[in-house]
């Protein structure tokens, strides 16, 4: 009996030992305690200015697994034919994100611009938008030379006392030849049964500080940020403020920070987030700009959300692969990118023409202050027509004059009969009044089209005409730079050339354009001088291109009018020589 109970007691022994040994062989238990620095509350707002949406009390524990927790802070690199961009363990987040292909000063643009309170991009806050990001150290896989996953667990008490584990993944997969990029999100918890929860939301997945490059202080001029969204083939502009954020609670194709030559452009997946953009400042960095992508509760244990980011140049070739889905290896198409890029509207179709025009004479010369000037020269043959037309009625109205005052005087106290006289008047002599205003009407949508594409033309960045002077034909040429000192009133903290040379091609303009009637008129006298001047305070911070193309106008419709000048006196001359003489009546009765 006692030998049975002896064996039986060992039997019981073997039974439990092997069954803790299966047991924690195949469900290994959770940790209950995290070292103190890893400890993270999430709930703490980004800046003082925004404040948060959505609250929680659900404080994540972050977990070490199987394999040793980090223990310092890893940067990875991802090198691909057009950016360089890097990464940090630190929450999985990018902090670097450069464009290999242009240029910003002395180094790449970079397209991810740090704050003062060391802000990452594409951070993944557990909560709503008010949130503070993830910190912790995760680990990182490196799957191949341009993809890249960090991943972390996290356990998540819950009311009931459990802790369910969730394993957190970020997986970065770039592209060879394509400034666009994948970011896929799992959540992944196993068995668990309570959902990932967060004050009513899964998780927040936020791109800012700011979008590069460097700048000194965003304006329409130099540069700027608009907020764009793509929804049912339709761009729309959303308005944001500093006040707050803008919220948008819709499926959108596709949502933009665009700048000035470059842009960046975030593709959810089908999942209907909330979306909120904000330009709110942050520390060491007054004019930020913000995209929120707050994902809603989800019921299951594990999850993938995929996104897509871009984060490149302006420009149409670059964004219009992903129109088509055999020219991008994201397999994407008619995403409508191409919205981005800014245009003149109605005057479209001439500045596209000017352009083409343009990059054509860039590619025989390749100088594009040199493109400029011959575009400028083809603008004035083509308009030549209208501009010989228009001197041929201003001389043709100095003959007439005499005739017209005489009209004038006659009855000038009968402005309507005037009116009728001189209609009368200037059908029996074919002539129209309005001829002479023709070039200058048509000049009106030339210069806005010529404007809007070297302000925006990505070509003309960094575009150099005279090496040591115009360096750059889409920001104003200096020739010396007195900052700090700003002139008072002006703000003015640069000494130019061009907008001098543009008010002396003005005025000599004008002297040669000026018929003898207008001489000796005040006020023609007063807009020939004031004008001039008057332009010459409104375009001193223009894009020297813009002003090259109009000083270069001045000079060819300069040397135009002195042509038609001399044409129109020899051909007066002929004419007065060969209409014989002329023998007034009552002077032969006095005879």
């Amino acid at each position: 009996m006692e030998k049975r109970t002896l064996l039986a007691v060992v039997l019981s022994v073997m039974v439990i030992t092997g069954g803790y040994v299966v047991q924690n062989w195949f469900y290994p238990p959770a940790p209950q305690t995290a070292q103190p620095q890893q400890v993270q509350t999430v709930q703490v707002p980004v800046s003082p200015v925004v404040p948060p949406v959505v609250s929680s009390s659900v404080v994540p524990i972050a977990v070490s697994s199987a394999e040793p927790a980090p223990i310092a802070e890893e940067r990875v690199e991802i090198k691909t034919a057009l950016v360089r961009a890097e990464f940090t363990n630190r929450g999985g987040d990018v902090v670097s994100y450069k464009l290999l292909k242009h240029k910003d000063r002395d180094d790449y643009v970079e397209m991810v611009l740090p704050s003062a309170n060391r802000e990452r991009a594409f951070s993944i806050a557990l909560g709503g938008m008010g949130a503070k990001p993830l910190d912790e150290l995760f680990h990182v896989k490196r799957i191949s030379e341009t993809i890249v996953e960090f991943y972390r667990d996290f356990s998540v008490p819950t009311t009931t006392g459990a802790s369910p584990i969730y394993r957190l993944t970020k997986r970065y997969e770039l592209k060879q030849n394509e400034y666009l990029f994948e970011l896929s999100v799992t959540v992944d918890g196993g068995f668990a049964t309570t959902p990932f929860d967060f004050g009513g939301v899964a998780y927040t997945l936020v791109f800012g500080p700011q979008i590069g490059p460097k700048f000194e202080k965003l304006s329409s001029g130099y540069e700027y940020r608009n907020y764009y969204t793509y929804t049912n083939g339709k761009r729309k502009t959303e308005k944001v403020t500093e006040k707050g954020p803008t919220t948008l609670i819709s499926r959108v194709t596709w949502v933009s920070i665009s700048g000035k030559y470059f842009t960046f452009l975030a593709i959810p997946d089908g999942t209907q987030y909330q979306i909120s953009l904000s330009s709110a400042p942050v520390l060491g960095l007054p004019e930020a700009a913000h995209v929120y992508m707050t994902r809603p509760v989800q019921k299951s244990s594990k999850f993938t959300d995929t996104y897509r980011f871009y984060l490149g140049p302006k420009t149409s070739a670059d964004l219009a692969v992903y129109d088509s889905a055999d020219k991008n290896s994201f397999k994407l198409s008619n995403m409508g990118l191409g919205s981005v890029v800014d245009s003149s509207g109605i005057l479209g179709p001439l500045e596209f023409a000017m352009k083409w025009c343009m990059v054509i004479f860039y590619k025989i010369i390749p100088n594009y202050g040199v493109a400029i000037i011959l575009l400028t020269l083809l603008v004035k043959l083509l308009t030549f027509p209208l501009t010989k037309k228009a001197s041929e009625g201003t001389i043709r109205m100095q003959a007439l004059s005499p005739k017209i005052k005489e009209i004038q005087t006659k009855f000038k106290d009968n402005p309507s009969k005037m009116n009728v006289e001189m209609a009368e008047f200037y059908k029996k002599e074919g002539y129209n009044p309005m001829a002479g205003c023709l070039p200058m009407l048509i000049q009106i949508p030339i210069f806005f089209a010529m404007y809007n594409l070297f302000n925006n033309h990505f070509d003309l960045r960094g575009a150099m005409f005279i090496p040591g002077w115009i360096p750059d034909l889409s920001i104003g040429e200096s020739v010396w730079n007195f900052a700090p000192f700003k002139i008072p009133f002006l703000g003015w903290s640069d000494l130019r050339v061009l907008p001098f040379l543009y008010v002396g091609s003005q005025l000599l303009y004008g002297m040669v354009t000026q018929t003898p009637d207008q001489q000796g008129n005040a006020q023609m006298k007063m807009m020939l001088y004031l004008m001039p001047i008057m332009f010459f305070f409104m375009l001193y911070d223009v894009p020297s291109g813009l002003l090259l193309y109009w000083i270069m106008s001045n000079v060819l419709t300069m040397i135009q009018q002195l042509g038609i000048n001399k044409y129109m006196a020899g051909k007066k001359k002929h004419a007065k020589a060969h209409s014989g003489p002329v023998i007034a009546p009552h002077r032969k009765k006095q005879e």
